[in-house]
């Protein structure tokens, strides 16, 4: 076995630190402690054993710290002088870490548990340490063995004790206080005590990360639904992947279980597949677990424990088996603790918790979630068979009626009346054969409008079971629909004008009394409008109509003529298909590029609508006029129209219908800059449009405008979730959309400080136009990675991506301003890693590239005022490379090790020559910002204070003094408020250093 350098261990160590909590980490550390032991360098051991309890606590191992920490804690005692103030203070910190440590870890004795508390406040009284981390530990002690008496005094203790360096941050404090809140059944207070938390005023590593799962609950118990769901795209996304946090990832799991979004509960348990097993800590097993047998169980009653859930130690797992499996294992761990603490709060707690009912049928996410498979029909018990209650004949007759009145009324409502109809007749004998052909005629309708096989068929039957009753003006209709079915099979025209043909003389042949007789020829005249217009245009494309423009305009003219005799004719008496009528002229003259003339004509057929009792039948036409309002510029009119839409949306049953009518409102009030209503209408359109079956579709677009809605309302966390969730979606409706998707997910990224994943975005926006003849595009995206990678720290990945921009900036020719930022870019990355000689070369050169191209004139348009901000900027920030090279070398002046600071010293002559050049370099930059005034005033300020602080290095501090004062005698001339409230006191501060 190899032994390991102090150097290697050192650097381990520091690698350590900083690489992602897990087992992987823990593995590590473990090996770096076992070496420094080796070592018999007792400070490397002590520093391997504080990293080995830091790896412990961010990970799903946290328990496995108390060996650590003992051992630690004997290197303490022995010898208290090797400890630093702060190793001391870190020893100290972490004894609260192992008093929760203790709490959960049922194989440890109660009464050992008891004497690490004893000893953690001996020690913390010795050391001058207030007592509040104590009482904190003592209370969740207390509460887990059930000692509620106890549990209330150490709060009231914890309360009343002084804070001081060894208490917990205000945010983790603010997190137990809430808790202890919730847990004694006041929600109300718990959300109140984590307001701060929860609103980001109070943070740290952990928070709000914990708090916004734990307050997910409480929010749906008190009915704050919006919260509640805000709080858990932000919250989970800060959750995800952590192992210290999978306590927090099984409340969100949890959370979608009780809020009708199983199939989210299954994607967030399955990106934590690899967790879903036997974790060393107990209490966060327990934890974890307990939410995602919320899921299961949920699951389980809506009929899917078949479905795969994910494996358990490396077993494939049904929803019913992991189920079974966890449940087990999870009772069995809340027994050992009940057995140690000797009470059944764990357990009755456990119990409680996975027995949980859920608190609202569904609460729309907003993210995108596959939905679940049918469920399995369950298993019907062998028993006798039980003879159906008889139909109550009164209540049948009643609900016929009804039904009856909805379809002659055209009522969105008739189809699931019809259905129940047929549901109550079943095979019972004594039902009146009208009813029974009205059943069928329903069945009929159906199959007609799903395009099925056999719907010519059924249909048939149908009209020849009318007319047996005598019900001729039924069959009247039904041979109408038999054109239409014709027509939808692709039959031939001179079949389906011959079926026409029927139809309209079977509505004529209707006795003169009959009241349906005119609405049925009516009824006959538009649908042979419309299909002979169709017939019209299929006879022209096999006639291989060369003229296709000119054939379909007058293909067009012919039927709106048509349309508008129809209008002229029926206009008193049948105000609903003149409606119809008036929408179909409204989308003609849209297709024929006239939106002027479409407008009045949809709303005419809205308001014939809505006169006529029909208001559903207004809706179409008011969303598409909404529309064609917003594209001409009347937003006002549009959201009247929308909203209006959406009022005589009400009673529609069609999901897809529901979705249109939001989504179109939504999108009109974003426009109108109120995000927070278009982000709640966009939710709601999102969960129609799932429920009509198109989700990747209109689903994806309702997703997209809410992410922009939400970021609108800076709610970016909440953008990124929802967009991420569908952008598999969105990257197939088209390039140009795909582009903007990429671009909108990386500003949001960035706008979040995640600069890796946002430079991602950009880049693969930027694969998305590579071929594009236009390369400015690509330039802005390679510029946009660019700048994201240099945040990340990715050095060479960074240099690559503005290498690259500035190819594509070069080759479109009129971007300099563009191009200047690049090169300043490079220049700092230049001396980025290490301010060298080298470094420093560079970063002159593509300074002097930058200013060489604002120098250059810009074609004949006078001289930019942008373009002369960006010189000064670029002069500016030179002579900041140049002071960096300078202070390096100062720097080493004052160092009293030899062997560190760069290899090639500078003379005095040299720097006094580089400073002189600084002082150039600002002052230049300081000129040009006067000349542009009062809005770079700022840049301005911060050029001559620094050329002031030269000044004096140079030994010549009257010479800085003399330029501020120079500056603020000028700025005392100018108009009250147009200078900031800092520069002048800040400057006369300067000013009297320097002369000091």
């Amino acid at each position: 076995m190899s032994t390991m350098t102090r150097e290697e261990i050192e650097q381990g160590l520091q690698e350590n630190r900083f690489a992602p909590g897990g087992t992987a980490r823990n593995a590590h550390a473990e090996v770096l402690a076992a070496a420094a032991e080796a070592s018999g360098d007792s400070e490397l051991f002590r520093d391997a054993l504080d990293n080995l309890i830091n790896s412990y606590l961010y990970s799903s191992e946290s328990t496995k710290m108390l060996v650590p920490f003992a051992r630690l804690l004997q290197e303490y005692d022995k010898d208290p002088g090797a400890f630093s103030k702060g190793d001391a203070h870190s020893l100290f910190w972490q004894f609260k870490w192992v008093a929760t440590a203790i709490s959960e870890s049922p194989e440890i004795p109660l009464e050992s548990a008891t004497s690490w508390l004893d000893e953690m406040e001996r020690r913390y009284r010795i050391a001058g340490y207030s007592e509040r981390p104590v009482r904190e530990s003592e209370l969740w002690f207390a509460d887990v063995i059930g000692d509620d008496e106890r549990a209330e005094r150490a709060y009231a203790r914890w309360q009343a004790a002084d804070r001081d360096d060894m208490s917990d941050c205000h945010a983790c404090e603010l997190n137990g206080q809430g808790h202890y809140a919730m847990l004694r059944g006041d929600d109300a207070r718990a959300l109140e005590v984590w307001q701060p938390v929860l609103a980001g005023d109070k943070t740290c590593a952990e928070e709000p990360h914990r708090v916004l799962a734990t307050a997910l609950l409480p929010l749906l118990r008190l009915g704050r639904f919006e919260e509640a769901r805000a709080q858990h795209l932000r919250g989970y996304r800060m959750a995800r992947g952590k192992e210290s946090l999978l306590p927090s990832v099984g409340k969100h799991i949890e959370f979608c279980a009780l809020t009708g979004n199983e199939p989210r509960g299954l994607e967030i348990l399955a990106e934590h597949a690899a967790h879903v097993a036997p974790l060393a800590n107990l209490d966060d097993r327990l934890s974890f677990h307990g939410g995602v047998l919320v899921l299961l169980r949920r699951l389980k009653d809506l009929g899917h424990g078949h479905l795969s859930a994910v494996p358990y130690e490396g077993v494939p797992r049904t929803v019913a088996e992991l189920y079974e499996v966890l449940r087990a294992d999870a009772l069995d761990i809340a027994r050992r603790f009940d057995a140690r603490n000797g009470t059944t709060r764990v357990s009755e707690r456990f119990l409680a918790r996975i027995g949980g009912a859920p608190l609202v049928d569904v609460l729309p996410l907003g993210v995108r979630s596959a939905a679940l498979p049918q469920p399995e029909p369950a298993a019907a018990p062998v028993a006798a068979p039980v003879p159906a209650p008889a139909t109550d004949g009164a209540a049948l007759a009643e609900l016929v009626r009804r039904a009856r009145a909805a379809r002659d009324l055209g009522h969105p409502g008739s189809d699931g009346l019809w259905a129940e109809v047929a549901a109550r007749v079943g095979t019972a004998d004594a039902v009146d054969p009208l009813v029974r052909v009205d059943v069928a005629d329903h069945r009929a309708l159906a199959a007609a409008r799903a395009g099925a096989g056999d719907a010519a068929a059924l249909v048939t039957a149908v009209r020849d079971g009318y007319r047996a009753l005598g019900q001729e003006e039924r069959a009247a209709l039904s041979e109408l629909r038999l054109a239409s079915v014709a027509a939808q099979s692709g039959a031939a025209p001179g079949e389906i004008r011959e079926l026409l043909a029927v139809a309209l003389r079977a509505a004529e042949a209707l006795e003169a009394d009959e009241p349906l007789r005119g609405r049925r020829i009516a009824l006959a005249e538009l649908c042979a409008i419309r299909l002979e217009s169709y017939l019209r245009s299929l006879e022209a494309t096999d006639a291989h109509d060369h003229g296709h423009g000119h054939g379909q305009e007058r293909a067009h003219g012919e039927l709106a003529a048509e349309l508008t005799a129809f209008v002229a004719s029926y206009a008193q008496s049948l105000p609903d298909l003149v409606a119809e009528a008036e929408e179909t002229l409204g989308r003609i003259a849209l297709s024929e590029g006239d939106p002027e003339r479409a407008v009045p004509l949809l709303a005419a057929a809205a308001a014939r609508a809505i006169a006529a009792g029909r208001p559903w039948q207004a809706v179409d036409p008011l969303v598409l006029r909404a529309g064609v309002l917003m594209s001409l510029g009347r937003p006002e009119e549009a959201e009247e129209d929308a909203r209006s839409g959406l009022a005589h949306a009400g009673e529609l049953t069609d999901a897809e219908q529901q979705a249109v009518v939001r989504l179109t409102l939504a999108d009109i009030l974003l426009e109108r800059a109120d995000a927070a209503e278009a982000a709640e209408l966009a939710l709601t359109a999102a969960h129609w449009f799932d429920q009509a079956g198109l989700t990747a579709d209109g689903g994806a677009q309702a997703r997209l405008l809410l992410a922009r809605a939400y970021a609108h309302q800076h709610r970016n966390a909440d953008a990124a979730e929802v967009l991420r969730s569908t952008l598999p979606d969105l990257l197939e409706h088209g390039e140009q959309q795909a582009l903007a998707v990429r671009e909108f997910l990386g500003d949001l990224l960035r706008e979040l400080g995640e600069p890796r994943e946002a430079a991602e975005q950009y880049l693969l926006a930027a694969e998305l136009v590579k071929g594009w003849e236009d390369p400015r595009p690509q330039a802005g995206l390679a510029q946009s990675a660019a700048d994201q990678l240099s945040e990340a720290r990715l050095t060479p990945e960074a240099v690559a991506a503005y290498e690259r921009a500035l190819e594509l900036h070069r080759l479109s020719g009129d971007a300099p301003v563009a191009e200047v930022r690049v090169l300043r870019s490079l220049a700092w990355l230049a001396i980025r890693e290490e301010v060298s000689a080298t470094g420093v070369a560079r970063a002159r050169t593509l300074m002097a590239e930058a200013a060489g191209i604002l120098e250059t004139p810009q074609g004949d348009a006078p001289e930019s005022p942008e373009l002369r901000s960006e010189l000064a900027q670029t002069w500016h920030q030179l002579a900041q490379v140049l002071d960096r090279w300078v202070s390096v070398h100062v720097q080493e002046d004052d160092d009293e090790d030899e062997d560190s600071g760069p290899a090639e010293a500078l003379g005095d002559a040299e720097l006094t020559a580089l400073r002189l050049e600084e002082v150039l370099l600002w002052d230049r930059a300081a000129g040009v910002y006067a000349d542009l005034g009062g809005d770079h005033l700022t840049e301005r300020f911060q050029c001559l204070n620094n050329a002031a602080w030269t000044e004096r290095e140079l030994g010549r501090p009257e010479a800085g003094a003399a330029r501020l004062s120079a500056l603020i005698e000028e700025l005392r001339t100018w108009p009250e408020g147009s200078v900031p409230e800092w520069i002048l006191p800040r400057a006369e501060r300067t000013v009297a250093h320097l002369t000091d």
